[in-house]
């Protein structure tokens, strides 16, 4: 055989290979059983790549940074001494929500509970009173400044820590219908009710089924042949939900873009590197970066020169993006974050992941072990995890752990408070609430400047709190989403 002849052989040999490799089923490396096969049980293993970056979000890759205080305090409270902790890759929304977003809220509430129940539709409006002042013309912002169209892509107002969360779990939902529809499996279903409208837990446990378009193929030889889509399939996303304090100021301060080799070249004071509050730069140069108070009486600058030109909130894309293509994440509107206030946080929480305000449920089953049935809203019903259930455990002994080590039992000095008020909660002891402080297990921490702060609170450390049902006209919020799998997209892999 000639040497071209030869050379052609091995090519073929080595083209067939290839083929057979790809034609061949996937086998388990641990017991040789072929995958995605009904003749050997049907277990499957449905092809994924990598978690899609959901509608609105910028991914944040994650790491370790310096939390706290980078300004004095002007009134010298220490709540933020500087310490390093691990925030682990996630997405957040690249502007705060904006009036539009939560109009498009408010009429899918309406639509589908508004008949049935009209308080649920009331629940979730903003408090426009609360741009009203004793001694202030504010009204035509009460009339106009949630719905005129001129106002669409300002930041929403108005809105409690409770109402965010609300929105955040129906856009959830939202984004994973829409999901299942683009994959085919679902079709679009203008006509849901109360009870039976699209919730994703609802959906997983088999108490929503919809307008079924295509059904996945099932591969159990006990099945019926076709079933829902799984959390194991990849398709749905994880939940949208509040950042963490953590994860907000980790995403502010957007140090990407000041690390060289593992080492923090600057730590920032602002959003932006330096300490300027105004752009340096030959095209915008003395423009302010942000939408603050510069002084007393002093919202917008000079007629001529309105420099951050904005008296009340600015569009949610107005200014620069910190080096993780954020918007506004100093001034504009502070945000509500996840986190339970207390002073010594810092001191207390985990070094990965830190947060307070866990209260940790489970799923309501009957006797027989099984879900109870979805309520009337359609969504699945919780209960909080017992002390009996959280018995024997090294990480946790009870559901509610808002207040540990800092006003539980396992932390009180004082002999009068060895007998635990009924609700069994020693916070209001601890902080002598509405007494000589407003801390309690509803104080929930806000992040950021806003339209009516002075340049302190620009810095991402700088943090305040308020109760979870109280809302204000500098106060908004943004959404962010967990990172599962890998720290950095397919993409960048190192």
């Amino acid at each position: 055989m000639n040497l071209k002849n030869r050379s052609f052989s091995i090519f073929l040999l080595f083209a067939l290979a290839v083929f057979l490799t790809s034609c061949a089923k996937e086998r388990s490396r641990t017991t040789g059983w072929e995958y995605n096969d009904p003749k050997t049980g049907g277990f499957e293993v449905p092809p994924y790549r990598d978690q899609i970056t959901g509608p609105g979000l910028v991914f944040i890759e994650g790491g370790s940074f310096v939390m706290g205080r980078t300004l004095d305090h002007p009134m010298q409270e220490w709540d933020n001494m500087p310490r390093r902790v691990t925030v682990p890759s996630f997405y957040m929304d690249e502007t705060e929500i904006s009036n539009l977003d939560y109009l498009e809220y408010l009429y899918w509430i309406n639509r589908v509970f508004g008949a049935d129940y009209p308080e649920v539709y009331r629940k979730a409006l903003p408090d426009t009173l609360v741009w009203r002042e004793r001694l202030a013309y504010n009204e035509p912002l009460v009339e106009t400044y949630l719905r005129h169209p001129a106002y669409r892509n300002y930041p929403v107002v108005g809105v409690t820590w409770l109402q965010a969360n609300d929105y955040c779990s129906w856009r959830t939902d939202r984004v994973n219908e829409m999901l299942l529809i683009r994959q085919g499996i679902l079709d679009f279903d203008p006509d849901q009710t109360p009870k039976d409208n699209f919730n994703t837990e609802a959906y997983l446990a088999g108490q929503y089924q919809g307008l079924v378009n295509r059904p996945l193929p099932d591969l159990d030889p006990a099945g019926t042949g076709e079933r829902i889509a799984r959390l194991e399939d990849g398709i749905l996303l994880p939940r949208y939900r509040l950042p963490t304090e953590a994860e907000w100021e980790y995403a502010a301060l957007g140090l990407i873009g000041d690390t060289k080799y593992e080492r923090v070249v600057e730590r920032r004071m602002y959003p932006w590197r330096g300490d300027n509050l105004r752009a340096d730069g030959r095209k915008n140069y003395g423009e302010f970066k942000a939408n603050f108070r510069r002084g007393r009486g002093d919202y917008m600058g000079v007629a001529g020169s309105l420099n951050d030109g904005a008296d009340v909130p600015a569009d949610v894309r107005s200014y620069w993006p910190n080096d993780f293509g954020l918007y506004n994440m100093a001034g504009n509107v502070a945000e509500w974050v996840l986190d339970v206030y207390r002073p010594l946080s810092f001191a207390d929480v985990e070094d990965y992941r830190p947060f307070r305000g866990n209260v940790f449920t489970t799923r309501i089953t009957d006797d027989e072990g099984f879900l109870v049935e979805k309520d009337s809203l359609g969504r699945i019903q919780y209960r909080e995890v017992s002390v009996e259930e959280a018995s024997g455990r090294y990480n946790y002994r009870m559901a509610d752990n808002i207040n540990f080590r800092d006003g539980d039992h396992q932390t009180i000095i004082d002999s009068d408070w060895t007998q635990a008020p009924e609700d069994g909660n020693t916070t209001s002891k601890m902080y002598e609430y509405g007494r000589t402080s407003l801390v309690s297990d509803q104080s929930r921490v806000y992040k950021g400047g806003s339209w009516r702060d002075p340049a302190y609170y620009l810095s991402p450390g700088a943090r305040r709190f308020m109760e979870e049902d109280k809302a204000t006209n500098f106060i908004g919020f943004r959404c962010a989403m967990t990172r599962v799998g890998s720290a950095s997209p397919a993409g960048r892999r190192r």
